[in-house]
Protein backbone atom coordinates (compact mmCIF):
# COMPACT_ATOMS: atom_id res chain seq x y z
CA UNK A 1 0.00 0.00 0.00
CA UNK A 2 1.46 2.85 -1.13
CA UNK A 3 2.36 5.81 1.76
CA UNK A 4 1.91 9.60 1.71
CA UNK A 5 4.74 11.93 2.08
CA UNK A 6 4.24 14.66 5.30
CA UNK A 7 3.35 17.85 4.18
CA UNK A 8 6.55 19.00 5.14
CA UNK A 9 8.75 16.81 2.98
CA UNK A 10 6.15 17.74 -0.14
CA UNK A 11 6.70 21.44 0.38
CA UNK A 12 10.51 21.35 0.92
CA UNK A 13 11.79 21.43 -2.87
CA UNK A 14 9.98 24.64 -3.24
CA UNK A 15 10.60 26.09 -0.09
CA UNK A 16 14.64 24.91 -0.64
CA UNK A 17 14.63 26.02 -3.79
CA UNK A 18 13.58 30.00 -2.77
CA UNK A 19 15.92 30.28 0.01
CA UNK A 20 18.98 29.08 -2.11
CA UNK A 21 18.18 30.71 -4.84
CA UNK A 22 17.69 33.83 -3.24
CA UNK A 23 20.98 33.21 -1.11
CA UNK A 24 23.18 33.82 -4.47
CA UNK A 25 22.35 37.55 -4.34
CA UNK A 26 21.54 38.50 -0.82
CA UNK A 27 25.35 36.94 -0.48
CA UNK A 28 26.34 39.27 -2.77
CA UNK A 29 25.21 42.28 -1.60
CA UNK A 30 26.39 40.80 1.75
CA UNK A 31 29.97 41.01 0.57
CA UNK A 32 29.71 44.49 -0.43
CA UNK A 33 29.77 45.59 3.28
CA UNK A 34 32.27 42.75 4.35
CA UNK A 35 35.25 41.01 3.38
CA UNK A 36 33.70 36.94 2.37
CA UNK A 37 35.45 34.77 4.62
CA UNK A 38 34.87 37.24 7.57
CA UNK A 39 31.36 37.52 6.26
CA UNK A 40 30.76 33.90 6.37
CA UNK A 41 32.99 33.12 9.48
CA UNK A 42 30.29 36.17 11.20
CA UNK A 43 27.40 33.87 9.60
CA UNK A 44 28.60 30.48 10.81
CA UNK A 45 29.24 31.99 14.64
CA UNK A 46 25.41 33.32 14.66
CA UNK A 47 23.99 30.32 13.46
CA UNK A 48 25.54 28.87 16.44
CA UNK A 49 24.69 31.58 18.98
CA UNK A 50 20.92 30.47 17.31
CA UNK A 51 21.30 26.79 18.04
CA UNK A 52 22.91 26.91 21.93
CA UNK A 53 20.07 27.57 23.25
CA UNK A 54 17.92 25.24 21.78
CA UNK A 55 20.71 22.26 22.45
CA UNK A 56 20.29 23.00 26.34
CA UNK A 57 16.12 23.77 26.67
CA UNK A 58 15.88 20.57 23.64
CA UNK A 59 18.54 18.28 24.63
CA UNK A 60 18.84 16.28 21.55
CA UNK A 61 20.06 12.88 20.80
CA UNK A 62 24.05 13.35 19.87
CA UNK A 63 25.88 11.15 17.87
CA UNK A 64 27.15 7.93 19.44
CA UNK A 65 30.20 7.11 17.93
CA UNK A 66 32.91 8.63 16.81
CA UNK A 67 32.57 8.27 13.38
CA UNK A 68 29.39 10.02 13.17
CA UNK A 69 30.94 12.73 14.38
CA UNK A 70 33.35 13.06 11.83
CA UNK A 71 31.54 12.08 8.81
CA UNK A 72 29.20 15.36 10.61
CA UNK A 73 32.19 17.49 10.45
CA UNK A 74 33.48 15.98 7.07
CA UNK A 75 29.76 17.43 5.13
CA UNK A 76 29.88 20.58 7.36
CA UNK A 77 33.48 21.26 6.14
CA UNK A 78 33.38 20.67 2.45
CA UNK A 79 29.93 22.67 2.39
CA UNK A 80 30.48 25.76 4.92
CA UNK A 81 33.92 26.20 4.17
CA UNK A 82 35.10 24.90 1.00
CA UNK A 83 31.66 25.26 -1.07
CA UNK A 84 30.07 28.74 0.38
CA UNK A 85 33.48 30.04 1.02
CA UNK A 86 34.86 29.49 -2.76
CA UNK A 87 31.29 31.01 -3.89
CA UNK A 88 31.99 33.73 -1.95
CA UNK A 89 35.25 34.42 -3.06
CA UNK A 90 34.02 34.52 -6.62
CA UNK A 91 31.27 37.44 -5.68
CA UNK A 92 34.56 39.28 -4.44
CA UNK A 93 36.05 38.76 -7.58
CA UNK A 94 33.45 40.07 -9.60
CA UNK A 95 31.27 36.97 -10.64
CA UNK A 96 27.54 37.68 -11.19
CA UNK A 97 25.23 35.90 -8.92
CA UNK A 98 23.83 34.33 -11.72
CA UNK A 99 27.12 33.06 -13.15
CA UNK A 100 28.27 31.62 -9.53
CA UNK A 101 25.12 29.53 -9.62
CA UNK A 102 24.93 28.36 -13.40
CA UNK A 103 28.52 26.72 -12.35
CA UNK A 104 28.13 25.18 -9.06
CA UNK A 105 24.69 24.18 -9.68
CA UNK A 106 26.23 21.80 -12.26
CA UNK A 107 26.72 19.74 -9.36
CA UNK A 108 23.82 16.87 -10.54
CA UNK A 109 25.77 16.42 -13.76
CA UNK A 110 28.74 15.13 -11.29
CA UNK A 111 26.56 13.45 -8.77
CA UNK A 112 24.74 11.48 -11.55
CA UNK A 113 27.98 10.43 -13.22
CA UNK A 114 29.71 9.42 -9.34
CA UNK A 115 26.56 8.10 -7.43
CA UNK A 116 26.69 5.09 -9.36
CA UNK A 117 29.93 3.50 -8.01
CA UNK A 118 29.93 5.61 -4.65
CA UNK A 119 27.06 5.27 -3.20
CA UNK A 120 25.15 1.70 -4.83
CA UNK A 121 22.59 3.87 -5.81
CA UNK A 122 21.57 3.08 -9.89
CA UNK A 123 20.47 5.73 -12.52
CA UNK A 124 17.65 4.75 -14.83
CA UNK A 125 18.15 5.68 -18.27
CA UNK A 126 15.20 8.15 -18.19
CA UNK A 127 17.38 9.76 -15.14
CA UNK A 128 20.21 10.18 -17.33
CA UNK A 129 18.35 11.72 -20.51
CA UNK A 130 17.03 14.69 -17.72
CA UNK A 131 20.13 14.98 -16.68
CA UNK A 132 21.61 15.38 -20.09
CA UNK A 133 19.09 18.28 -21.05
CA UNK A 134 19.89 19.77 -17.57
CA UNK A 135 23.27 20.14 -18.67
CA UNK A 136 21.79 21.27 -21.90
CA UNK A 137 20.07 24.16 -20.08
CA UNK A 138 22.80 24.97 -17.91
CA UNK A 139 25.50 24.93 -21.17
CA UNK A 140 23.20 27.66 -22.54
CA UNK A 141 22.80 29.88 -19.82
CA UNK A 142 26.39 29.92 -19.33
CA UNK A 143 26.92 30.31 -23.29
CA UNK A 144 24.37 33.61 -23.21
CA UNK A 145 26.97 35.06 -20.09
CA UNK A 146 30.26 34.20 -21.49
CA UNK A 147 31.09 36.95 -22.92
CA UNK A 148 30.50 38.45 -19.44
CA UNK A 149 31.34 35.98 -16.93
CA UNK A 150 34.78 34.82 -18.19
CA UNK A 151 36.23 38.31 -17.90
CA UNK A 152 36.61 36.96 -14.10
CA UNK A 153 38.88 34.09 -14.54
CA UNK A 154 39.97 33.35 -10.83
CA UNK A 155 36.69 33.71 -9.93
CA UNK A 156 35.40 31.29 -12.37
CA UNK A 157 37.86 29.01 -10.49
CA UNK A 158 37.10 29.63 -7.40
CA UNK A 159 33.15 28.30 -8.44
CA UNK A 160 34.47 24.97 -10.11
CA UNK A 161 36.54 24.15 -7.12
CA UNK A 162 33.11 25.47 -5.16
CA UNK A 163 31.21 22.74 -7.05
CA UNK A 164 33.75 20.07 -6.08
CA UNK A 165 33.08 21.09 -2.56
CA UNK A 166 29.32 20.55 -2.71
CA UNK A 167 29.37 17.71 -4.48
CA UNK A 168 31.76 15.60 -2.70
CA UNK A 169 29.50 16.78 0.36
CA UNK A 170 26.63 15.63 -1.31
CA UNK A 171 27.88 12.33 -2.27
CA UNK A 172 29.84 11.86 1.53
CA UNK A 173 25.90 12.61 3.39
CA UNK A 174 24.32 10.45 1.15
CA UNK A 175 27.30 7.49 1.67
CA UNK A 176 28.37 8.35 4.95
CA UNK A 177 25.74 10.25 6.60
CA UNK A 178 23.27 8.43 9.42
CA UNK A 179 19.69 10.81 10.11
CA UNK A 180 20.72 12.72 13.53
CA UNK A 181 18.72 15.93 14.89
CA UNK A 182 18.45 18.35 13.19
CA UNK A 183 19.68 21.14 16.34
CA UNK A 184 22.71 18.79 17.03
CA UNK A 185 23.75 17.97 13.07
CA UNK A 186 23.94 21.44 12.16
CA UNK A 187 25.66 22.39 15.25
CA UNK A 188 28.17 19.86 14.21
CA UNK A 189 28.46 21.09 10.89
CA UNK A 190 28.70 25.10 11.67
CA UNK A 191 31.17 24.06 13.91
CA UNK A 192 33.38 22.45 11.21
CA UNK A 193 32.61 25.38 9.18
CA UNK A 194 33.21 28.51 11.56
CA UNK A 195 36.97 26.34 12.43
CA UNK A 196 37.20 26.39 8.68
CA UNK A 197 36.62 29.74 8.00
CA UNK A 198 37.69 32.17 11.27
CA UNK A 199 41.71 31.40 11.29
CA UNK A 200 41.44 32.32 7.16
CA UNK A 201 39.33 35.09 7.74
CA UNK A 202 41.69 36.28 10.54
CA UNK A 203 44.74 35.77 8.93
CA UNK A 204 44.23 37.37 5.27
CA UNK A 205 41.38 39.61 6.08
CA UNK A 206 40.73 42.70 8.25
CA UNK A 207 37.64 41.66 9.73
CA UNK A 208 35.78 44.50 9.74
CA UNK A 209 32.13 45.11 9.32
CA UNK A 210 29.68 47.96 7.90
CA UNK A 211 26.75 47.55 10.17
CA UNK A 212 23.94 49.28 8.11
CA UNK A 213 20.48 47.79 7.24
CA UNK A 214 21.65 46.08 3.91
CA UNK A 215 24.37 44.27 5.97
CA UNK A 216 22.20 43.41 8.93
CA UNK A 217 19.24 42.11 6.59
CA UNK A 218 21.50 39.93 4.34
CA UNK A 219 23.58 38.73 7.85
CA UNK A 220 19.51 37.71 9.03
CA UNK A 221 18.49 36.21 5.74
CA UNK A 222 21.77 34.32 5.40
CA UNK A 223 21.57 32.86 9.21
CA UNK A 224 18.10 31.72 9.49
CA UNK A 225 17.04 31.41 5.75
CA UNK A 226 19.75 29.46 4.24
CA UNK A 227 21.90 28.00 7.09
CA UNK A 228 19.30 26.59 9.37
CA UNK A 229 15.59 26.13 7.30
CA UNK A 230 17.49 25.78 3.64
CA UNK A 231 20.46 23.28 5.17
CA UNK A 232 18.30 21.15 7.21
CA UNK A 233 15.68 20.85 4.22
CA UNK A 234 18.28 19.74 1.70
CA UNK A 235 20.23 16.94 4.16
CA UNK A 236 16.52 15.81 5.21
CA UNK A 237 15.99 15.16 1.41
CA UNK A 238 18.87 13.69 0.61
CA UNK A 239 18.21 11.07 3.41
CA UNK A 240 14.88 10.43 2.44
CA UNK A 241 15.58 10.08 -1.76
CA UNK A 242 17.74 9.30 -4.18
CA UNK A 243 21.01 11.26 -4.35
CA UNK A 244 20.84 11.74 -8.42
CA UNK A 245 16.99 13.13 -8.28
CA UNK A 246 17.67 15.77 -5.13
CA UNK A 247 20.34 17.03 -6.78
CA UNK A 248 18.74 17.58 -9.86
CA UNK A 249 16.71 19.68 -8.08
CA UNK A 250 19.70 22.54 -8.13
CA UNK A 251 19.43 23.03 -11.97
CA UNK A 252 16.75 25.31 -11.36
CA UNK A 253 18.42 27.28 -8.69
CA UNK A 254 20.60 29.43 -11.63
CA UNK A 255 17.51 30.96 -13.06
CA UNK A 256 15.77 31.53 -9.79
CA UNK A 257 19.28 32.89 -8.92
CA UNK A 258 19.18 35.07 -12.13
CA UNK A 259 16.05 35.91 -11.62
CA UNK A 260 15.97 37.69 -7.89
CA UNK A 261 19.50 39.02 -9.08
CA UNK A 262 17.99 41.48 -11.62
CA UNK A 263 15.94 43.60 -9.21
CA UNK A 264 18.72 43.15 -6.35
CA UNK A 265 21.53 43.93 -7.94
CA UNK A 266 20.87 44.66 -11.57
CA UNK A 267 21.82 41.82 -13.11
CA UNK A 268 20.08 41.02 -16.08
CA UNK A 269 19.62 37.92 -18.06
CA UNK A 270 20.09 38.19 -21.57
CA UNK A 271 17.21 36.23 -23.51
CA UNK A 272 18.97 33.03 -24.58
CA UNK A 273 19.30 32.52 -21.06
CA UNK A 274 16.15 32.52 -20.40
CA UNK A 275 15.92 29.38 -23.07
CA UNK A 276 18.22 27.31 -21.38
CA UNK A 277 15.97 27.35 -17.85
CA UNK A 278 13.19 26.24 -19.97
CA UNK A 279 15.69 23.35 -20.86
CA UNK A 280 16.93 22.86 -17.50
CA UNK A 281 12.98 22.82 -16.28
CA UNK A 282 12.46 19.91 -18.96
CA UNK A 283 15.42 18.33 -17.28
CA UNK A 284 14.25 18.51 -14.02
CA UNK A 285 10.87 17.64 -14.81
CA UNK A 286 12.09 14.13 -16.33
CA UNK A 287 14.95 13.40 -13.47
CA UNK A 288 12.97 13.72 -10.32
CA UNK A 289 9.59 12.07 -12.34
CA UNK A 290 9.41 8.64 -10.39
CA UNK A 291 9.24 5.43 -12.87
CA UNK A 292 6.25 3.36 -13.04
CA UNK A 293 5.93 0.44 -11.14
Amino acid sequence: MPTSKPLWLVLAPVIFLLLWSGGFSVAKLGIQHAEPLSFLALRYASVLVLLAPLLVIMRPPLPQKPAEWMHLAIVGFLIQTIYFGLSYMAFKAGVSAGGVAIIVCLQPILVGLIAPRFTGEKVSPLRWLGLALGLAGAATVILARSSIELEHLLGILACVGALAGITTGTLWEKRFGKTHHPVASNAVQYLAGLAGTLPLALAFESFSFEWNLPFVAALAYLVIGNSIIAMSLLLAMIRAGEVSRVSSLFYLVPPLSALMAWPVLGEAMPPLGWAGFALAALGVAIAVRKPAK
